[in-house]
């Protein structure tokens, strides 16, 4: 079983990487931004990744997506099928 981590500090790789399979965690860069916004930056986050590791967003198995409203629902569609 081989572990790849990618940009590791003490508590937190950037990349981990199993089996074939990426793992990334997304945070947005401003918080006080909108729903698209956040969610626009997070994925533009995610597809730096995936490119510098040689995949892309239509490889992704599963993503999670936290919303603090649910009426940010739509915004956050909006940003990820732009």
């Amino acid at each position: 079983m081989t572990i790849t981590r990618i940009d590791a500090e003490a508590r937190w790789s950037d990349v981990v990487i199993h089996n074939q399979t990426l793992y990334y965690t997304g945070v947005p860069a401003n918080l006080d931004a909108d729903a698209f916004e956040q969610t626009a930056n997070t994925l533009a986050q995610i597809d730096a990744v995936l490119e510098k590791q040689g995949s892309d967003k239509s490889r992704i198995l599963d993503a999670t997506i936290f919303l603090a409203d649910k009426s940010d629902f739509a915004a956050m569609n909006k940003a990820w099928d732009a």
